[in-house]
């Protein structure tokens, strides 16, 4: 090693040591940016769930829940079929900040016809823009006491497993949230509440319990508290994780 080498081998040092902390430092941020609010109330969650009807699948729905830019993107698409009506094929797109505030909501509905929505929330408001097939778009604003606003739609049951994400599990109790449904045009609230562990074939769960103005559904959630299954008895309904 020469002289002129170990004379600038410690700024050289220093200096490269300076480099990679900064590299690592922009390569933190940089995975904070793309794997969105790690520190919210969610995590990753992706997979399949089939739809029955007293007993008879009538259905199928895949399902994603995901970091998007630093929030986080709750997206689904189901197919069903009943004696009682046509096919019918629904999506919806969910984006969400962190704590689970709803920011943006897309949903596609097909059956008879194509209906389409847009909605923008911001300050406990839902803004609408609904594009119904053979008709002009019309605009509709649905206002909520908070913006901590569940968004259950029809037939996209993964919704169910962000509002499994959102009740306050340290709090436990009876917690009741603003709801929107869109595809029925309709606001209103729900009440869930932690019910304990619970079982169903043979297997234990955590249970929540989701009380509307008219029906009670069950959530039955694994240790992570993911959905694995939904039950709602006076419809008949139940919703199984393939």
């Amino acid at each position: 090693m020469n002289k002129r080498w170990r004379a600038i081998q410690p700024r050289y040092v220093c200096w490269l040591s300076a480099v990679i902390m900064l590299a690592c430092a922009a390569a933190g941020v940089a995975d904070q940016k793309k794997n969105g609010a790690a520190a919210g109330v969610f995590t990753e969650d992706r997979g399949k769930f089939t739809i029955k009807l007293d007993g008879q699948a009538v259905g199928h729905e895949e399902f994603a829940i995901e970091p998007s830019g630093g929030g986080w993107l709750a997206k689904g698409n189901s197919d069903l079929k009943t004696q009682q009506g046509p096919e019918s094929k629904v999506t919806g797109a969910l984006t969400l900040d962190p704590a689970g505030v709803p920011i943006s909501y897309e949903w596609t509905s097909q059956a008879d016809k194509t209906n389409v929505a847009h909605v923008l929330f911001t300050n406990g408001m839902a803004k609408m823009t609904l594009e119904m097939q053979g008709a002009h778009p019309f605009d509709q604003t649905f206002t909520f006491n908070s913006s901590l606003i569940a968004v259950l739609d029809n037939n996209l049951y993964h919704q169910y497993a962000v509002l499994a994400r959102i009740y306050d599990w340290s709090k436990r109790g009876a917690q009741t949230f603003p709801v929107f449904i869109p595809q029925e045009l309709m606001p209103g609230t729900i009440t869930a509440e932690a019910t304990g562990s619970a079982s169903a074939n043979g297997k234990s769960y955590e249970g929540l319990r989701v009380n509307t103005t008219d029906l009670e559904i069950d959530l039955l959630l694994d240790a992570s508290h993911r959905l694995m299954r939904l039950e709602v008895p006076a419809a008949k309904v139940s919703v199984t994780r393939d």
